[in-house]
């Protein structure tokens, strides 16, 4: 017995020293198209990143947001669209610049960046966002930016925040009421919370799930700099608590994302 209770937690730092380097690895080799799924969708996009919060971009999609561009060989333009200031403890005005100064260090433009900011549509657990505005809120960006690819939330939202929860369905309720158009929508798949939690290691399913779906509709997109990631949060200084740091190092989520075509 003492014998697991020394080697287990060798063990586990070795897996994730190993997932570690397969994590910096992977993009820089041949075959990671092969393993991530790429190559076959992803082409020169306008994409809408649309989340909820200032920091989203970060925490839920450090992967994401920070490999898009590589992934797409600098042919994407990224756009970041948040819904809210993040205003519920009343520091939206302070959010809205961390979130200028993250974009910064993520190098995307700054006109690049919306925050909406709708009256009906505020921070907060006690929230309710009608999905239907939210749709007809996204479809005007849409059409002023020529978006041809969204992504966003799944119905979980990651953390489970009604707010994330709220604008994947408010995408949905845009796709179901758009069905004529051309517009690909990708949603970041929420994982439990041992795969959540298990930083670089879960690269080792994230990869052996998206390659399951031959089909192209699922890709597991891998942060080749989630140092930058980490750049990224500590710009939002109003939310960089010990607590979040420890989220940053651990997630699974800075390391790689999983998307899925949503239908």
């Amino acid at each position: 017995m003492t014998f697991i209770f020394i080697t287990a937690p060798l063990f586990f730092l070795f897996l994730w020293i190993i997932s570690l380097c397969k994590v910096l690895i992977l993009p820089r080799i041949p075959f990671a198209k092969h393993f991530t799924q790429i190559g076959r969708s992803f082409r020169k996009r306008n994409v809408l990143l649309v989340t909820a919060h200032p920091d989203d971009e970060s925490i839920q999609l450090g992967g994401g947001s920070e490999s898009l561009p590589g992934v797409l060989y600098g042919e994407a333009v990224l756009h970041f669209y948040y819904f809210s200031v993040g205003g519920a403890e009343g520091k939206g005005n302070i959010r809205k610049r961390e979130l200028f100064q993250a974009c910064v260090a993520l190098k995307v433009p700054m006109q690049q960046v919306k925050i909406v900011n709708h009256p009906d549509v505020q921070d907060g657990f006690d929230k309710v966002w009608n999905h239907s505005l939210l749709a007809k809120i996204i479809e005007e960006e849409i059409t002023s930016c020529s978006i041809d690819m969204i992504i966003t939330f799944d119905c979980y939202g990651v953390s489970g925040h009604c707010n994330h929860r709220d604008v994947h369905y408010g995408v949905c309720k845009l796709l179901h009421d758009t069905l004529q158009r051309d517009i690909e929508v990708w949603e970041l798949v929420s994982t439990n919370i041992l795969r959540k939690y298990s930083g670089p290691v879960d690269i080792w399913l994230s990869i052996f799930l998206a390659m399951l779906h031959s089909n192209g509709t699922m890709h597991c997109i891998v942060n080749e700099n989630s140092r930058r990631s980490f750049k990224a949060m500590a710009q939002h200084s109003s939310q960089w608590v010990w607590f979040r740091k420890l989220f940053v190092a651990l997630s699974s989520y800075t390391y790689m994302n999983t998307l899925r075509k949503v239908r």
